[in-house]
Order: C-alpha cells, then sequence, then structure tokens
C-alpha cells in the first residue's frame, strides 16, 4: 500500500499541474499586475516605508552591501585603468567645464592634502634638501634672468595694477595713509 501512494502521489501532483489552461496562465499574468500595484501601493505607507527600514537594518544585508560595495569599487578601478577608460578621461578632461568641475570639487581635499604635507617632517626635510640642490638652484635663477619669465611677471603686474578689485584695495589704503596723515598733523600743531 506504501508503493503505490509514492507512485500515485508523483502522478497526482503532474495531472494537477498540466490541468492549467492558457485561460490560467493569462488569469496569473492579470494577477501578476494587479499583485505589483498593490505591492508598490503597499511600500508607499509608512507601514510599508517601516518595513524597509527594519529590513535594511538588519546586520546580515549590510554586510552583503558592503560586499557588494567592494564589488563596485573593484569594477570602477578596471575600468578606469583599462585602456578604453584611459580614452575616455583623456575626452573628459579635454572639455573645459569637464576638468573645471573636477579641479572645484577636489579643490578641498587637495589643500588639506598640502597642509598634512607641510606639517610632515619627513616631507618638510625632503622640500628643503630639493631646494638646496645646486642644479634646481642654478635653473631656478636661470628662469628668474630669463626675458620670457620678465615679460610674464610684468604682464601679470600691468594686470594686476588693472584690477578693479586692486584698484579699490590700494585707494582704500591711501586714503587711510591721508587720514592717518591728516590726524598726525593735527596733533603735532595742537601739541606743540
Amino acid at each position: 500500500m506504501l508503493k503505490w501512494s509514492k507512485l500515485l502521489l508523483p502522478f497526482c501532483f503532474l495531472y494537477i499541474i498540466s490541468g492549467c489552461s492558457e485561460a490560467d496562465l493569462q488569469g496569473a499574468q492579470m494577477d501578476y499586475e494587479e499583485t505589483k500595484k498593490m505591492v508598490v501601493d503597499i511600500l508607499k505607507t509608512d507601514d510599508g516605508k517601516k518595513a524597509i527600514q527594519e529590513v535594511m537594518s538588519d546586520e546580515k544585508l549590510k554586510q552583503q552591501l558592503v560586499m557588494d560595495q567592494v564589488v563596485v569599487k573593484d569594477t570602477i578601478e578596471q575600468t578606469l585603468t583599462s585602456d578604453k577608460g584611459m580614452e575616455f578621461w583623456k575626452k573628459a578632461y579635454s572639455d573645459p567645464k569637464f576638468a573645471e568641475g573636477v579641479a572645484k570639487s577636489m579643490q578641498k581635499e587637495n589643500a588639506t592634502l598640502m597642509k598634512n604635507l607641510m606639517n610632515d617632517p619627513d616631507y618638510r626635510s625632503k622640500m628643503v634638501e630639493l631646494m638646496k640642490d645646486p642644479e634646481l638652484q642654478k635653473e631656478v635663477q636661470d628662469t628668474l634672468k630669463s626675458t620670457e619669465y620678465r615679460a610674464y611677471m610684468e604682464k601679470v603686474v600691468s594686470e594686476t595694477f588693472e584690477n578693479p578689485l586692486f584698484k579699490a584695495k590700494i585707494e582704500d589704503l591711501l586714503m587711510k595713509a591721508a587720514a592717518e596723515t591728516k590726524t598726525g598733523k593735527k596733533e603735532e600743531a595742537t601739541g606743540a
């Protein structure tokens, strides 16, 4: 009897499955769409949001996400160092707006890096050593004496004097100096 029940059970299961018709499959498809809409509606409710928060606070899920982040990081690194990646970055950096955006986004980090390097004794000693190098000193002197550098400095000074902000600052300083001189002369005249 037990032998017959073992054989009968799989046949019954196959009979039930084969009884599904196309109409049943279409109904299942309709049920899927309705179920999908219902799930989306549920997720939009406060209870649905709380459920998602509970799921996201699960430690196992967090660990899985962290592992996925490692995969993402590795993928990005491989993409950036590939030939196609290098070609993409060359094209991207040729766009002045893109290059400016990247420079601005990294400006704070670069300033922090430079400040940290200036406080690093090893870095400072290497910089002093580099500056004391006779070849470097000769190159700097040659550069400072060159006509190109002098023309460049002349241009920079001219542009600085023509800058409205610089003009306003100089005017402010001259007005303060004139006022201090005038006040000083009055004090001498009244004090003498």
